[in-house]
């Protein structure tokens, strides 16, 4: 691969076109078609996916389930501290990331709401390791709020709960929402199932450091934050039948697409779980998804590398282009993509 700088992936965005809240039905959101192998696209909605599929296509969703991972506490010492849970490492210990006026030290201790307490263990990089005084998972059930992504200027709010949640989340663990997966609800699943499309499923736990900006100027140099995934045997017998009928794999998401081709590293998918830090930027060669149903990704971000690496840098470009000038909304809770996989690079 060649050295990429980051300016490559930047592009101008007006803040309005970033969405503060959900559409008011799931699937009432945009769909914008780009096919990678000529840069053609089409505008869409949401609920036309059915149109656009064949009966032995095979959709792979992320069935992870967002945790309520933010906190919002006071150190022992006073002060205001606000904590992200990155992951749960052990019942009673997570990584974490702090905010606080102040870089927290080894033994420090923090509270959260009326009961829970955590003691600061180590730093990890840009994340500290708590120790709580109890079980994690049910403290953030207690005491935690919905995590919703920095772009997003408001406190979170009830119907967030819902609606920053796929309706086939089912294994928690995310601190961040796959966010493809939001635009659909059941009717619509109901209709791609009569169209002839099957469902399978994969886990990636969706970490904070999805939010982490790319901080070198050289692409290459940019280390990727490790998430846990785990393949069913099922979705990999699957993938094997679909490929093998002639159908088209979609990875709903580039957490489901990075879960993916993580597992197909030797060339064929393999079940099971592990842990990823894999990098997908331009030049890489995909191995498993045919196309990508995605939303739009943040200037400068490894998300957007991965799409530019799906359909090419220039297509995505344009793209992206015409989805400003067209209003359509950004990020988390704004519309959609649906990506043909550009043709494969010429050795």
């Amino acid at each position: 691969m060649r050295a990429m700088r980051i300016e490559e992936f930047d592009y101008e965005l007006p803040q309005e076109l970033i969405a503060q809240c959900p559409a008011a039905q799931r699937s009432a959101s945009r769909l914008l078609h780009l096919d990678g192998a000529t840069g053609s696209y089409a505008d869409h909605f949401f609920v036309d996916l059915p149109t656009l599929v064949r009966s032995g296509d095979l959709l792979v969703f992320n069935d992870t389930k967002v945790i309520k991972a933010r906190l919002q506490g006071t150190r022992e010492s006073g002060g205001k501290v606000e904590a992200l849970i990155e992951r749960i490492v052990s019942p009673r210990r997570a990584l974490t990331m702090l905010r606080t006026s102040h870089t927290p030290r080894p033994g420090q201790k923090f509270r959260f709401g009326d009961l829970a307490h955590a003691t600061m263990i180590e730093r990890q990089g840009e994340f500290f390791l708590l120790e709580f005084g109890d079980d994690v998972a049910s403290l953030l059930e207690q005491f935690g709020e919905v995590p919703l992504p920095p772009y997003i200027e408001r406190r979170a709010e009830k119907d967030d709960e819902a609606r920053y949640q796929t309706v086939y989340a089912r294994v928690p663990g995310a601190v961040a929402a796959p966010t493809a997966g939001l635009h659909f609800d059941e009717p619509l699943l109901r209709r791609l199932g009569e169209a002839g499309v099957r469902f399978a499923y994969v886990t990636l736990h969706v970490g904070a450091g999805t939010f982490q900006p790319v901080r070198e100027e050289n692409v290459e140099q940019h280390v990727m934050h490790g998430e846990h995934y785990d393949i069913p045997v099922e979705t990999a017998q699957a993938v094997a039948e679909t490929h093998s009928g002639g159908g088209r794999v979609t990875a709903v998401g580039t957490t489901s697409l990075r879960a993916l081709e993580s597992a197909a590293q030797s060339g064929k998918l393999i079940s099971g779980s592990r842990e990823t830090r894999l990098f997908i930027r331009p030049g890489y060669s995909f191995r498993i998804a045919d196309r990508l149903l995605t939303n739009f990704h943040l200037p400068r971000s490894t998300l957007l590398m991965l799409v530019c690496a799906f359909a090419g840098t220039e297509h995505v470009r344009r793209a992206y282009r015409h989805a400003v000038d067209s209003r359509y909304r950004f990020f988390s809770y704004g519309d959609a993509m649906l990506i043909d996989k550009a043709a494969p690079l010429r050795p």
